[in-house]
């Protein structure tokens, strides 16, 4: 699996580099700048992306927006995004389009390296993975309001944990309800949120990105 990591300090870009390669991920970039990782992504055709948001040369958004401009030229690009804040907008900027294939985990994460592999496959499988410190401090920050306050408190469980990428299954064993379960409160969830019928994977982005518009 084809990888292009973007981040500016020299030891974590390093360390990332190593961790992949020690898990069978073939690097094929490590960039430290958005101009750089933006001709990677066009030009090294990778399978995900781990970005640094906050890149050379301004340490604004760099990194983002060399991701979005990436996906515009083809789209559902895997890119797992990687930040020392929690902005509510930086993950539904990346959400906005509904193609899925996206994460976003705080740095001091990165440290549970079987945790940031997982996110890293999960990504680039088509999944939508998202740090529960992430969730938890979008929630303290938000008030509930529109479709999601129709939601029972088990259904927001439930939708948290699909923030995070969890399958049906890893959502049962975490909450200790049945698989059939989680399918009922899944469907709940789409009804209430008023998600049209297509792909069970898009409805659950759509409903992620209800979640974060919240």
């Amino acid at each position: 699996m084809r990888v292009v990591i973007a981040e500016d300090l020299f030891l974590l870009r390093d360390g990332l580099a190593h961790l992949l390669r020690d898990h069978g991920f073939d690097v094929v970039a490590a960039v430290d700048n958005g101009p750089a990782l933006l001709h990677a992504l066009r030009t090294d055709a990778p399978d995900v992306a781990v970005v640094d948001i906050r890149l050379p040369p301004s340490f604004t958004d760099e990194g983002l927006q060399a991701a979005l401009a990436a996906r515009r030229n083809r789209p559902g690009l895997p890119v797992l995004l990687l930040s020392q804040y929690v902005e509510q907008l930086y993950a539904r900027e990346l959400l906005a389009d509904q193609a899925g294939a996206v994460g976003y985990l705080l740095k001091d994460r990165v440290s549970d390296a079987d945790r940031f592999v997982d996110a890293v496959r999960q990504v680039a499988s088509g999944g939508t993975v998202l740090d529960p410190h992430v969730i938890s401090r979008l929630l303290v920050r938000n008030t509930a309001r529109g479709t999601v306050d129709a939601l029972t408190e088990r259904e927001r469980d439930v939708l948290a944990l699909m923030a995070e990428g969890r399958s049906n299954s890893a959502i049962s064993q975490r909450l200790h309800i049945s698989e059939s379960a989680v399918t009922k409160h899944t469907a709940s969830i789409f009804t209430k949120l008023d998600l049209p019928l297509s792909g069970d994977d898009n409805r659950r982005v759509l409903a992620v990105l209800a979640y974060l518009n919240r």
